[in-house]
């Protein structure tokens, strides 16, 4: 017994003294300590670091100011890169398709493809020629990665505040903030490209950092982030994340699958399917999504704020529409050239001076009416936009009656 005592008062010791020296190799590399040398001695001594050991380091180091950040967090991704100890958990259920954590792995596969295989071509042909066309390719490779939003916002009000409920802060205080940096550094370029003047060297600036760190974020949030709340949180917890997350949207695609954990029965606070009373009836939530759904003509809802919430799911949709949309300004969800008419109408809308617009437009084989209304609440308060659209192909040829079933 005295042994097993002995062993655990000398792990103990290992581990304060193992910290300690964690935390000085860091304090040094704040301090300005070239990162070769931090590295080195960081191989030397330590050779592998744990998740753990991370979320430690990352809760005191929560104050670092703003203009430090950034290079610091550069600075500990090239230091942790190929030092993180694998992760000893027998399951993994990020493997299975709907989980929150596969969704976001599959969103961060979406983002890697879109900024290497599109961003950074259309930079290299904007950095040898900024002729208006490569400039538009620009513009729009930055309005699909304004999705990034809510990738970003499912990760902060879902994943974290768990995070904080097991005491791990670091992320919270710390990437939190790196992904304000990168949510306005794609803001500020996107006013940059669309009243572009020729500040040629500017635009460049901007969006190398962008690919630079949504390269390193990626690698925080599949190396760090995820395995950090793996090993923390409850099949309940990621099952209400999972639950919570359409609300949100998701970011250049959508969940495989709609996730299923392998126990029989989920906590009944997780999931609830509810009833919605109206004025004029009861309705159970599925029964009004396939309503919803049945209606003969597709509907889109925009909120008050310009953001897509709802669309209808109908067995023939006129244009093809996927959950990425969700959560998304309906300002992104158009070309840039014709985002002056979206906004036109949504002002005369807010403003009052209009109830409904209506287009009708030839597509394909179909003859598309398409009707915007605004609605409003019992007072008058704008509440959102309604887009309804429908294939009238076929009424068009309606004449006479019709009073007997076929």
């Amino acid at each position: 017994m005295s042994e097993l005592i002995n062993n655990r008062e000398k792990n103990t010791i290992q581990n304060t003294e193992r910290h300690g020296m964690l935390k000085q190799i860091f304090i040094d590399l704040h301090n300005g300590r070239n990162i070769a040398e931090v590295k080195a001695h960081f191989d030397a001594y330590i050779g592998k670091i744990t998740i753990g050991e991370i979320s430690q380091l990352s809760h005191e180091f929560d104050d670092i100011p703003a203009d430090e950040l950034k290079r610091i967090y550069t600075q500990h991704t090239e230091i942790f890169m190929g030092s993180i100890a694998e992760d000893s958990r027998d399951q993994s259920p990020e493997e299975q398709p709907g989980h929150p954590v596969h969704t976001f792995k599959l969103e961060n596969a979406e983002l890697d493809k879109l900024v290497k295989t599109k961003l950074q071509v259309h930079l290299w042909q904007f950095e040898k020629e900024d002729l208006p066309e490569v400039v538009y390719n620009l513009l729009e490779d930055i309005n699909l990665l304004l999705d990034i939003d809510k990738h970003f916002n499912r990760k902060e009000h879902l994943v974290f505040p768990f995070l904080e409920k097991y005491g791990i802060y670091g992320p919270t205080n710390n990437m939190w903030r790196i992904d304000d940096f990168i949510r306005d550094a794609i803001k500020d370029v996107k006013q940059k490209l669309t009243n572009y003047e020729g500040d040629k060297r500017t635009v460049i600036k901007v969006i190398d950092y962008i690919i630079e760190e949504i390269t390193a974020m990626i690698y925080r949030e599949e190396n760090i982030l995820f395995p950090m709340a793996l090993n923390n949180f409850t099949e309940d917890e990621w099952v209400k994340i999972a639950h919570e997350s359409d609300e949100i949207g998701f970011c250049l695609t959508e969940p495989a699958a709609i996730w299923k954990p392998e126990r029989k029965q989920l906590d009944a606070n997780a999931i609830s399917e509810g009833y919605i009373k109206f004025e004029t009836g009861i309705l159970s939530l599925k029964q009004l999504e396939l309503i919803l759904n049945h209606l003969p003509i597709d509907i889109t809802f925009i909120d008050h704020e310009d953001v897509v919430r709802y669309f209808s799911h109908g067995k023939e949709r006129i244009f093809a529409r996927t959950k990425a949309v969700i959560g998304r300004t309906v300002q992104n969800c158009h070309p840039p050239k014709s985002v002056h008419a979206v906004e036109e109408l949504l002002a005369d809308f807010k403003a009052g001076r209009k109830d409904c617009e209506d287009f009708w437009i030839k597509f394909r084989d179909k003859y598309v009416y398409i009707r915007y209304f605004a609605v409003r609440d019992e007072g008058g308060k704008y509440i959102g936009t309604l887009e309804f659209t429908q294939n009238i192909a076929s009424l068009r040829a309606v004449d006479g009656e019709k009073r007997i079933l076929s």
